[in-house]
């Protein structure tokens, strides 16, 4: 098992509920994710900035 620091932007939702949603599956394409926070969000591009660590199968 291996893990990695990943950087993603998601588009923001209308709802918390959903863009938790949304972020869960896009770092699942990356790996099963162990932690992630939001750091910052770009109000121009309607996008959160997300940092996670996954871990994957080597």
């Amino acid at each position: 098992m291996t893990t990695h620091f990943i950087t993603a932007e998601i588009d923001l939702q209308e709802t918390p509920s959903e863009l938790q949603q949304a972020i869960e599956a896009e770092l699942k394409k990356q790996g099963e994710p162990l932690r992630w926070a939001i750091t910052s969000v770009d109000k121009d591009k309607d996008k959160a900035i997300v940092e996670a660590v996954v871990t994957t199968q080597s």
